[in-house]
């Protein structure tokens, strides 16, 4: 192996301090906003949501287009509504609540269940372009701004938990001289996502070959992974989103060691 290369299992995690700096007090926790949602489907945003809370973040806020009003479950307590499109995802004019909703927030997830609005990819496009903060973008929050995919990539601060599909397509967008393949070893995925991730300031999150692949600043970190509906529910991202929210200097270690920490927050 590399000396880039790092692996790590549950019982072996790579970086302990993370998991020891979690803030005692919920005050003290960092604001997370969270953004998704459709009117046909809002369940990664309560998951991301329950998530959060749990994993330790001090506050959670969501933002949702207001066709979902009358739908969201009592237990989503703090939630900000915004106008929605005729499809029912948020409209364009929802951007001023998304800039209002990361000028609060300590890091933003834009969680997806996002549809596939034009309309709605111009809002989260101009929002990713407006907000400085730590952003995590997952599941179809992905695909509604891939036609943007330099976006993504030059941003400082932005974390991209995404399908293998998703990765690919990402590097074929930036017309990346590498082509990623399913039948690729895991030693070439790592090698490629070191090389991309110096280039790029982006942190890389995938799944290949049962192993969550973790990729920043040229360092990549690998941990076997049989759990690949966490990530698709929306609830992995969620967790390395509120880890972040209190190591905003390490990504790479406070991703990695979200992964394997699984207990719950006892905050006051």
């Amino acid at each position: 192996m590399h000396d880039y290369w790092r692996t790590q299992t549950a019982s072996k995690p790579l970086f302990p301090d993370i998991e020891w700096s979690k803030p005692e007090r919920r005050d003290q926790a960092g604001r997370l906003g969270i953004i998704g949602g459709n009117k046909l489907g809002f369940a990664g945003v309560a998951a991301g949501y329950s998530t959060a809370l749990d994993t330790g973040a001090g506050q959670v806020r969501v933002l949702l287009p207001d066709a979902l009003r009358r739908t969201i479950p009592t237990t989503i307590t703090d939630t900000i509504y915004a106008d929605s499109t005729p499809s029912g995802s948020l409209a364009r004019n929802a951007l001023d609540e998304m800039r209002a909703l990361g000028g609060w927030a300590t890091g933003i997830l834009l969680v997806g269940d996002a549809g596939r609005n034009s309309e709605t990819a111009v809002a989260y496009e101009q929002f990713i372009t407006d907000y400085t903060g730590p952003l995590t973008i997952t599941r179809d929050a992905v695909d509604l701004v891939k036609n943007n995919a330099h976006l993504l990539v030059d941003r400082p601060d932005t974390l991209l938990v995404a399908s293998f599909a998703q990765t690919q397509k990402l590097l074929q967008a930036v017309y990346y001289p590498k082509i990623l393949t399913y039948s690729m070893q895991l030693m070439q995925l790592v090698e490629t996502l070191h090389k991309f991730t110096i280039t790029y300031p982006i942190t890389i999150v995938t799944l290949h070959a049962d192993h969550l692949v973790i990729a920043h600043g040229g360092q990549v970190v690998t941990q076997a992974w049989d759990s690949p509906m966490r990530i698709w529910r929306g609830e992995t991202a969620a967790r390395m989103a509120t880890y972040w929210l209190w190591n905003q200097k390490q990504p790479l270690e406070a991703t990695a060691m979200c992964v394997v920490s699984t207990g719950t927050a006892d905050r006051t």
